[in-house]
């Protein structure tokens, strides 16, 4: 598994809620590429909490569109934005249950649409949330012209 380097990390203009390792309240996810998926180890905090020790469900909805959106950076090296998502419940994700581990990739792709399937399990690898993420690419001069997009890479290719 490689570690994928957040070319954003330090933009003064760089907030996203869900990968910025800086942002305060934000989740400040971390992503590896292992084969043909991407990967997120996730340490859940209290403040993410829904019900009692649960994690909340907007919160899983986040993490599964944050990952799959980089399914889309990495893979394609391009942005996109999410046009339809689709979450199943199956199990509850405790906050005290760390690591949590996402895994996404992409499942179907129809010229500049793609389906990434996204499956969250718990410390003890059950599978407790999967989604569904409809994801429309942006060709990649507009992504970096109009969105500011940089190539994203795995720290043995920064070397």
């Amino acid at each position: 598994m490689k570690r994928i380097v957040n070319p954003w990390a330090g933009e003064p203009t760089y907030h996203c809620f869900g990968c910025d390792p800086d942002s305060e309240h934000g989740l400040r996810m971390e992503f590896f590429e292992d084969g043909e998926e991407i990967v997120s180890h996730w340490h859940p905090r209290a403040e993410f909490q829904g019900w009692r020790n649960t994690l909340h469900g907007g919160i899983q909805a986040t993490l599964a569109d944050e990952v799959a959106s980089w399914v889309v950076f990495r893979k394609f090296q391009t942005s996109g934005v999410t046009s339809r998502m689709e979450v199943k419940y199956k199990k509850p994700v405790m906050i005290t249950d760390e690591p949590i581990t996402l895994r996404a990739k992409v499942v179907k792709q129809m010229r500049n649409v793609l389906d990434i399937a996204v499956e969250l399990y718990n410390a003890q690898g059950e599978l407790c949330t999967m989604a569904t993420c409809v994801y429309f690419l942006f060709p990649k001069e507009r992504a970096r012209d109009e969105f500011g997009f940089m190539e994203f890479k795995t720290e043995d290719e920064q070397k």
